[in-house]
């Protein structure tokens, strides 16, 4: 027994004398089961407890976005309108601009989040509360550990599919410090729904009828890269291995109304005031820079020349300014890279779009594009909300070494592609 679990047989055989001096005076009626040993038997089965697992995650992520959607649909709609409105209300084209592009865009982007985020943090309390969720840490202790993460990791991981933002804020129910800093650090490469319209246009655009499995082998490049990096920082800037799970499991109960209706808004408001400032500001930044000097066109505004001024850096990887720029609004949140490739191309519509890519990349620069989107650094939210759970130096670390992640990785892809003679 290795010293850093040392604590583990101590742990079992206090267990052992609970247990033994229980069954001496703890009586039941009937020979059966109780509800919870019964469903503790299928749930952490070896053999159906994952299955069952993803499974039950699958359901909410369903519940979480396709409830959400007409929220979504409606929120967005009414913003643009509202910004459209004011385009034409203000005279000033300026104070249009700012108030309807800046502002009120952003203010809508953010608020288009908030749905999701709420009826996901719903989901997972209703989750905590029953139970479940203390078992799902012991289900995939082993399997963590291996990687060098704690079996707590697993719900934050996993939330990293819908949205970075309340995956990281979820790592509080991680105690040990060393184990919850790795999980917000490798976090970020789990692939979020925002990167999907990325995912979408630039896989049909150049891969036609394999673009289905083009998308689906960057989910598996996260998954892949994420427990790389989680082994990989292990063993050197959070040297150690990840704490033993010794822990209680409670018994099944049916959640309250106002128990769910507590936890989903004391976890969803920390979202709106951390998260929703960084965007709004982000957004405003991104509008600054692409509409000034006023009158410009978008290739000589301070976003353009800053993109000119990057694609050198970048063009060993295919990428022309226009991607760059792209890139660059992607900081803000990654659904804004397809969006400023339509102003930048003066195109609108997937279709579109797509058209006008497939003449500045080549196959395997956009493979290696999309790939880039997947690592590179997190969007603004993200940014902050590992700044507020972490500090200040850990949220430039992963910046920093994203960044350099996704270059490498990209790089990797064009020379294979060169090698083969893809192009």
């Amino acid at each position: 027994m290795k010293a850093e679990h040392k604590e583990v047989p101590f742990a079992e055989r206090r267990y052992a004398i609970c247990e033994e001096i229980a069954r001496g005076v703890v009586s039941r009626k009937g020979e059966g089961s109780t509800f919870t040993e019964y469903l503790d038997r299928l749930l952490l089965s070896r053999v159906f407890g994952i299955p069952i697992f993803l499974g039950i995650m699958w359901l909410v992520f369903q519940f979480s976005f396709k409830l959400s959607a007409p929220l979504m649909d409606l929120i967005d709609r009414g913003f643009t309108a509202l910004g459209g409105w004011l385009s034409q209300a203000v005279p000033s084209p300026w104070w249009a601009s700012f108030l309807s592009d800046g502002i009120i865009g952003g203010l809508g982007f953010i608020l288009t989040f908030v749905p999701p985020i709420f009826f996901l943090f719903l989901a997972l309390a209703f989750l905590e509360d029953s139970g479940y969720l203390a078992r799902v840490a012991f289900l995939w202790d082993r399997v963590m550990t291996r990687v060098g993460l704690s079996g707590k990791s697993v719900i934050p991981m996993l939330l990293g599919f819908g949205c970075n933002v309340p995956a990281i804020m979820a790592t509080r129910t991680i105690e040990d410090e060393h184990d919850r800093i790795l999980t917000i650090l490798v976090n970020p490469l789990i692939p979020c729904s925002a990167r999907l319209p990325v995912f979408v246009l630039l896989a049909g655009a150049f891969f036609g009828g394999q673009a289905g499995t083009v998308v689906f082998s960057m989910y598996l490049l996260g998954i892949l890269l994420a427990l790389g990096m989680a082994i990989a920082l292990r063993h050197t800037v959070l040297w150690g291995r990840p704490a033993p799970l010794v822990m209680e499991l409670p018994p099944y109960s049916l959640p309250t109304l106002k128990g769910l209706a507590l936890h989903t808004w004391t976890r969803g408001k920390v979202f709106l005031k951390k998260a929703g400032s960084v965007l709004l500001l982000g957004a405003i930044l991104i509008w600054a820079l692409s509409a000034h000097p006023w009158g410009s066109a978008v290739g000589d505004s301070y976003l353009g020349r800053f993109g000119k001024l990057l694609s050198p850096v970048f063009r060993p990887l295919g990428f022309d300014w226009r991607g760059v720029v792209a890139l660059i609004s992607g900081f803000m949140a990654k659904e804004i890279v397809v969006g400023t490739f339509g102003v930048l191309y003066g195109v609108e519509g997937e279709a579109a779009i797509g058209q006008a890519l497939t003449g500045t990349m080549t196959p395997v620069s956009a493979f290696a594009f999309i790939a880039f989107v997947l690592i590179y650094v997190p969007c603004l939210a993200t940014i902050g909300v590992i700044r507020a759970e972490a500090g200040g130096k850990w949220a430039a670390f992963a910046v920093a070494y994203e960044l350099i992640l996704a270059y490498l990785v990209a790089l990797l892809i064009v020379g294979v592609g060169r090698a083969l003679g893809i192009g």
